[in-house]
């Protein structure tokens, strides 16, 4: 919004009114006028590589930093396993020696249930086993953060790949849709030494 300038009159009357006033704090001294601004002289210029004074910077567009989905993350790992196992189990082909499910528990009830059954799977010998999460229930209510679908799905390829169980871990893949889809994994284990 731009300000008009005062007409004569106008600024008779104003001159008028300030006569007339007292200062709001006499102690304090009158403040000098601002001083113009400086302008920018030709031959002053400071260059940068790239950039020429008075253009205008390219908008870097780089979309949205939402991570990407939970399926997309665990898909884009490198297989550490034998490949044509791996194309077995993605075709649901191997049966898993043993089944954890999830249901219903707390990340504090679950986390340690999880430890435990890898950890004793390990032991026993098993290669594949399932850990069954579920795909989470829809908890977005519309505020202006997005709430991620399913804690415990999101939750458990983490706590599979941090200490101690990555080293008993080799593989974390999605299962098939026969042994529960999105909402299961199948964790393939290291060979005992």
């Amino acid at each position: 919004m731009t300000r008009r300038r005062l007409k004569p009159d106008e600024l008779d009357l104003w001159r008028k009114v300030a006569q007339t006033t007292d200062r709001l704090h006499p102690e304090r001294k009158h403040k000098d006028p601002p001083l113009p601004k400086p302008t920018p002289s030709k031959h002053n210029k400071t260059r940068i590589e790239g950039f020429d004074l008075g253009q205008k910077a390219d908008p870097a567009h780089h979309g949205h930093d939402i991570a990407p989905d939970i399926s997309q993350t665990i898909a884009a790992q490198p297989v550490r396993m034998d490949k044509k196992t791996f194309g077995k189990l993605r075709r649901g082909k191997v049966v898993p020696e043993g089944k954890l499910d999830l249901h219903g528990m707390t990340m504090d009830q679950a986390h340690p249930a999880l430890m435990g059954f890898i950890l004793r799977a390990h032991d026993n010998n098993k290669r594949l086993v399932l850990v069954v999460t579920g795909k989470g229930k829809s908890r977005d209510e519309g505020g202006p953060i997005p709430t991620r679908r399913g804690v415990l799905r999101h939750n458990v390829p983490q706590w599979l790949s941090a200490p101690p169980l990555s080293g008993v871990v080799l593989q974390v893949t999605e299962a098939h849709l026969k042994h529960g889809g999105g909402g299961a994994y199948y964790v393939y284990l290291r060979r005992r030494r």
